[in-house]
């Protein structure tokens, strides 16, 4: 099972690193162009959340269904039960989108406010951060789905 579960990581990494770079580019455009302060910080919060919420449920089912179909059709001869695994991703998937989205927004508002240049909390910083939390998200969910014990 643990074998499987690797093979997402790079998936899983990768979607929240996309999401999160995405997400402080638009902000640090909007704080250059003066059109968001730190004061709307709970606007810009919030509305990065709802999208994060669509995104992240459309890239989990689409991804479930892709992951259920191909370990009950085409890999049968893994251990890996085919629902439980597209349930992991699934939900590793929304929590790395909607994480991701969120620290992308707050961390260049944040550094504004700090008095430092947004640009410096982009994309290496981000998805540094974003790489590490979705690891552990993603074998915390894999260990209570699969009830593995450490």
């Amino acid at each position: 099972v643990c074998a499987v579960l690797v093979a997402y990581i790079p998936m899983l990494m990768d979607t929240g690193g996309n999401c999160g770079s995405q997400s402080s580019t638009l902000i640090i455009r909007g704080l250059a162009l003066d059109e968001i302060h730190f004061g709307d910080i709970f606007r810009v919060v919030f509305k990065e959340f709802r999208i994060a919420l669509i995104v992240s449920v459309i890239l989990a089912v689409v991804n479930g269904i892709r992951i259920y179909i191909t370990y009950t059709y085409f890999y049968t001869d893994t251990n890996a039960d085919p629902l439980k695994l597209a349930v992991t991703v699934s939900l590793a998937i929304i929590s790395t989108v909607i994480m991701s989205k969120l620290i992308g927004c707050m961390l260049p508002m944040a550094a504004k406010k700090l008095k430092l240049d947004p640009a410096i909390m982009a994309a290496p910083l981000i998805t540094t951060i974003v790489d590490t939390c979705t690891t552990l998200v993603f074998f915390n969910i894999s260990m209570v789905i699969f009830d593995i014990h450490m």
